[in-house]
């Protein structure tokens, strides 16, 4: 990868500002893919082929219920810890962060198999990490917001107040984690020029997490730390 997409500890203050602030809040954020799974038909049926989003996977923060329906004394409710870890009553520290409900599920049964005979577990997602997206810069509310649907980069500048009159909407910028969490992708979008011409085909979908920078004439101090194309990808630094 060409070093120029690379950033290193010589960022400036604010580009600094900007990647920290981000990646604190998005840590936890980077656990569903936006990406369509296929579900194949039944056997013997002549049914379409169907799509299905990935399931939710349990993330630091989520609360559980868990229910013992023949066993009442180890019903309980658990937060995951920031390490991904939580404390099961009568088994001790359990691995839950990445895992799927079903998949949750049936690894606490293996859990609890080893003091229980059969045991029946109902486990319940009460509260969890929702969704969000941050609009930085030059808007007339910048913040975080609740990714509720499917939003675009302008609709969500519309959201957080609109650009202000000092905006440079030619240079919005777009930080997107990558998987892994040690990599950004970062888009520079001419939201000037899309919504001119009445083109919205350039107008990215936003997914959880994503950070939208709306720069004033500061871009240029980063200016060397940003892609020369529309897009490029960045090392945050972060083991």
């Amino acid at each position: 990868m060409d070093p120029k997409f690379r950033v290193n500890a010589g960022l400036t203050v604010i580009g600094s500002m900007i990647l920290v602030c981000w990646l604190s809040s998005t840590a936890s954020s980077a656990q569903t893919s936006s990406q369509l799974q296929p579900v194949n038909a039944p056997a013997g049926r002549a049914a379409p082929q169907l799509l299905e989003r990935p399931r939710y996977r349990i993330e630091q923060g989520d609360v559980l219920d868990l229910v013992f329906p023949l066993e009442t004394d180890f019903n309980q409710t658990i937060t995951v810890a920031p390490d991904g870890y939580v404390a099961l009553r009568g088994v001790g520290d359990f691995y839950a962060a990445g895992k799927s409900l079903p998949e949750l599920h049936d690894a606490l049964l293996t859990a609890y198999s080893g003091i229980l005979h059969n045991p029946i577990i109902n486990v319940d997602l009460k509260d969890f990490q929702k969704p969000f997206f941050i609009v930085n810069g030059q808007v007339a509310h910048p913040g975080k917001f609740d990714l509720r649907e499917n939003i675009t980069v302008s609709e969500a500048m519309a959201i957080a107040g609109g650009a202000t009159e000092k905006a440079r909407c030619s240079q919005v910028l777009l930080f997107r984690r990558l998987p892994g969490g040690t990599m950004v992708e970062v888009r520079k979008l001419d939201v000037k020029r899309m919504l001119k011409k009445g083109n919205l085909t350039e107008d990215v979908t936003l997914q959880p997490g994503d950070l939208i920078f709306v720069p004033q004439n500061t871009i240029s101090k980063i200016q060397q730390f940003l892609p020369t194309s529309s897009m490029g990808v960045y090392s945050t630094g972060v083991p």
